[in-house]
């Protein structure tokens, strides 16, 4: 048979006024040190007796003493109660002051690119919070999973969340090897990768996602094939450098292995563009310091990359030209 376990409404009602008395043998100084009147502690004790359903106290005209019943209250209660006071402190500092843990959903391939520098100067700059990063491609639900914050690609963040944005719009690429194009040739429009050999993505539901193509303003979606799925972008990535297949990838993550030549693109009029990089969390009501902290960081950071950017571009000779 189920226990019912829920604490009755005004349960608690009197035990301060009870432990008041019991610290001082007087009902009295306990009203002194509570604030309220002697006969307002004597109604408050009464009430918690007639809860508990025994006298908790000895009353006589000169002194106050306790019951065994009320020493066995007092023996589980005053711990109890100070248990009470020390978690409303620790709860109150937690949302006055940016300090405790911070926890983060995000996928593996915005760590390396983004996180880590953003969350090292975090780290400098706020020691009284610490940051756990969970690096997954699942979609979690950030409140059962205990998550303060996720960070997504704008696409896969739920209509109901507050967002911030990290990173421009960017394109979504497809990238091949140069070892790969060498045994097979390259392929000059969307409908040629159906004889190419495709790393594919498995969504977080088990999904398979298909390409997307923007073709003169037109954005469709491709099914293609290939040897080799994987559920993040950095394994999809590798696969391609090692010359599996070509793989569609977010530009960022590519940037490097292009750069180097380790990867090539091809059908680059056809890269559909992606909203971006976000910090996404519950409403604003429920912010704590240590959120608003990263938040704030988090814009600040923003704002630098910004400033640096269009420094750059001003003093660059060929900012001039489109890009």
């Amino acid at each position: 048979m189920k226990q019912n376990f829920t604490v009755r409404q005004g349960a608690l009602d009197g035990v301060e006024a009870f432990l008041s008395v019991a610290q001082h043998r007087s009902f009295r100084k306990a009203a002194a040190e509570l604030g309220v009147t002697p006969s307002a502690i004597s109604q408050a004790v009464r009430a918690l007796e007639t809860r508990v359903g025994a006298a908790l106290f000895i009353r006589t005209t000169r002194s106050v003493g306790l019951t065994e019943a009320g020493e066995k209250f007092l023996s589980r209660a005053k711990p109890a109660f100070e248990e009470l006071v020390a978690a409303s402190h620790v709860a109150r500092e937690l949302g006055q002051r940016p300090a405790g843990l911070l926890r983060l959903s995000v996928p593996r391939a915005v760590v390396p690119i983004l996180l880590e520098p953003l969350v090292a100067s975090f780290c400098r700059a706020y020691p009284e919070i610490e940051v756990e990063i969970a690096a997954s491609e699942e979609l979690v639900d950030l409140a059962v999973s205990g998550f303060d914050a996720g960070i997504r690609m704008g696409q896969f963040v739920a209509a109901d969340m507050v967002v911030v944005r990290l990173t421009p719009p960017f394109r979504l690429v497809i990238v091949g090897s140069p070892a790969y194009f060498a045994r097979n040739g390259r392929p000059e429009r969307p409908d040629d990768l159906r004889h190419h050999a495709c790393v594919r993505h498995r969504r977080s539901n088990g999904a398979l996602a298909p390409w997307s193509i923007e073709d003169n303003g037109h954005a469709t979606e491709i099914a293609v094939s290939g040897p080799f799925i994987a559920n993040d972008f950095p394994t999809m990535l590798g696969a391609a450098i090692e010359g599996v297949g070509l793989a569609q990838l977010p530009a960022p993550l590519a940037a490097e292995p292009l750069q180097a030549g380790r990867l090539v693109q091809v059908l680059a009029p056809f890269a559909p563009t992606a909203p971006g990089v976000f910090l996404y969390y519950p409403g604003h009501r429920q912010i704590l310091p240590k959120l608003r902290a990263f938040i704030d960081h988090v814009k600040s950071h923003s704002r630098a990359g910004r400033a640096v950017g269009a420094s750059t571009a001003r003093s660059s000779p060929t900012s001039g030209r489109r890009r």
